[in-house]
């Protein structure tokens, strides 16, 4: 029998879109930044003197990257796990709200810092960049904000499995509580490095830190990171798109294998960031990278399985032949088209993950724009693109408000916008990485392999992709207005695709955390123990490892 709730109760409509309201301002905020370092890039504007190229990097990269993803993230994942589970009891909602206001009392802390210019520390901000000991501060206690959360997750999780014993969990909570899993395992090398490295320096109570230590733990987590983003982007794929195209989820064991593979090889991987530097053995970062070909694995099984699931609608509407099944799509819906091209971008994004992570190509592309670019392919298009495709329902479910035809044709506009706007810009980026345009930087006039008119070519083709990109953010901005106060009153599906009746129960061996966990902790420490013992005994003269006292 299923537990899905209808509708929200009010009080907790408001707590997922006080969750949204952040991330949609952060939107604006970032996006208006990223336009300013393309103008700035191109030789369009200059910069007045009380603002520097990097401070708006740095506000661009963090505010987008880290409080934009997070605040949706959490705003859609609470969603759907208490849309599936029968809702949240007042414990589980306050805690929701605990979370909410530590995190959002980091983010003004980090955010107030960087636009002081006290932390100008790039989206990477690890040592030996400093920063004013608040930024720091604020960071951890978005990352404390983030746990509160993942315990309302995992509560809820383990309470439905109490009250409906032995039925199927539901599959978004499922992937939720993976998703969490991950984050919280993950962030505890950000965490470590923030409290009982950053956090001293800043305060003078140490002269130094080691370096390649504090960057090891960043990249423990910062790997990761990228996967905390793609996982609810991987929900909406799996258990939404089957419903808003009429068709069943594929498989339900699949899918959860899949999460469960995304676990395990996700988090010990964080060398192949750290290949070029020295102090790390190559045996560690070999067997690093082949852990990271590893996660093409669960890639290949999510795109194998939504593209079954959009062939099998595709023959159940009459579809023949291989790709008969395009001509069935819904691809005047934007809950659809959105998503879709975004599943399509993550075919080049994933193929410049594997030549990040591998040995020999990194070399080519590392530290270049090439890696600027990959990341707008990935975060700034897969992910960003699947979210505002669930805007399109969700905001309008939560509001009490429809998603009209009106705003269905923009959101298409929008959706074309922002394909374009990323076409140009990212593959400008990735033309100008591989000729040795350096990443994270303001001097334009570095020629590498150029010539003077191509490489001013380039810059233009950013700044033009960059500005229709702009375009594209105001009209969202639009479109999420209009749905969370000026759209009219109406029922607005929250859609949750179902499982095949046939399908056999999922095996039992998923829902056996103690083994999951247990596995994923093992792999940790076989990837990372010696490496860190060794960074940790072989530390320079003077640099202070830890120092939580």
């Amino acid at each position: 029998m299923s537990t899905a709730i209808k509708r929200f109760p009010k009080n907790e409509s408001r707590l997922y879109m006080a969750y949204m309201y952040v991330a949609f301002i952060s939107l604006f905020i970032g996006a208006t930044m990223g336009l300013v370092q393309t103008l700035e890039r191109a030789g369009a504007i200059t910069m007045p003197s009380f603002i520097s190229y990097y401070q708006v990097l740095t506000v661009h990269g963090i505010i987008l990257a880290l409080v934009m993803t997070t605040f949706f993230i959490f705003g859609f994942m609470l969603s759907s796990q208490s849309k599936t589970t029968g809702g949240y009891n007042n414990t589980e909602r306050n805690l929701s709200w605990l979370s909410f206001v530590v995190m959002l009392a980091g983010v003004i802390m980090a955010s107030v810092m960087v636009f002081l210019n006290e932390a100008t520390v790039l989206f990477t901000f690890y040592a030996p960049l400093q920063a004013h000991v608040i930024f720091y501060i604020g960071m951890a206690l978005v990352i404390v904000g983030s746990w509160i959360n993942g315990f309302v997750i995992f509560k809820r999780h383990a309470r439905f499995r109490k009250e409906n014993p032995g039925e199927r969990t539901p599959l978004l909570s499922y992937m939720a509580v993976i998703t969490m899993l991950m984050w919280q395992i993950a962030s505890i090398g950000v965490a470590v490095t923030v409290v009982g490295q950053m956090i001293p320096w800043a305060l003078g109570w140490v002269d130094s830190i080691d370096v390649l230590l504090s960057r090891t733990l960043f990249w423990y987590f910062g790997h990761p990171l990228v996967y905390f983003w793609l996982l609810p982007a991987y929900m909406m794929w799996y258990a939404v798109m089957p419903k808003i195209i009429g068709g069943k989820i594929f498989s339900d064991s699949l899918a959860r294998f899949t999460f469960v593979l995304l676990l395990l090889f996700s988090i010990p991987v964080g060398f192949h960031h750290q290949l070029t530097e020295p102090g790390i053995p190559e045996f560690w970062k070999y067997i690093q990278v082949v852990l990271t070909m590893v996660v093409v694995v669960p890639s290949m099984m999510t795109a194998f399985s939504m593209f079954a699931t959009f062939e099998s609608r595709g023959r159940e509407l009459g579809a023949k032949g291989m790709f008969g099944w395009l001509k069935k799509m819904p691809w005047k819906d934007a809950r659809f088209l959105a998503p879709f091209v975004g599943m399509v971008f993550f075919i080049p994004g994933g193929a410049g993950g594997i030549i990040n992570a591998s040995n020999q190509m990194n070399q080519v592309v590392h530290n270049t724009i090439w890696v600027t670019g990959h990341f707008h392919l990935t975060v700034a298009t897969v992910v960003i693109l699947t979210f505002f495709g669930i805007t399109y329902w969700l905001i309008p479910h939560l509001t009490g408000r429809a998603f009209t035809p009106v705003m269905n044709r923009l959101a298409i506009v929008q959706t074309v916008l922002w394909t374009v706007g990323m076409t140009i810009m990212s593959t400008a980026m990735h033309w100008q990485g591989l000729l040795g345009g350096p990443r994270r930087s303001a001097y334009s006039d570095y020629l590498g392999n150029a010539d003077t008119a191509a490489w001013g070519s380039y810059q233009v083709a950013q700044a033009v992709g960059g500005s229709i990109l702009f375009v594209g953010m105001i009209v969202m901005i639009i479109i999420f207005i209009n749905l969370a106060f000026f759209a009219p009153k109406g029922e607005t599906e929250y859609p949750l695709g179902e499982v095949h009746s046939l399908e056999a129960p999922a095996p039992k061996v998923f829902e056996n955390w103690p083994l999951w966990i247990g596995l994923t902790l093992a792999l940790v420490l076989f990837a990372y123990t010696i490496p860190l013992i060794d960074i940790i005994q072989s530390k320079p003269p003077g640099a202070q490892g830890f120092k939580l006292w």
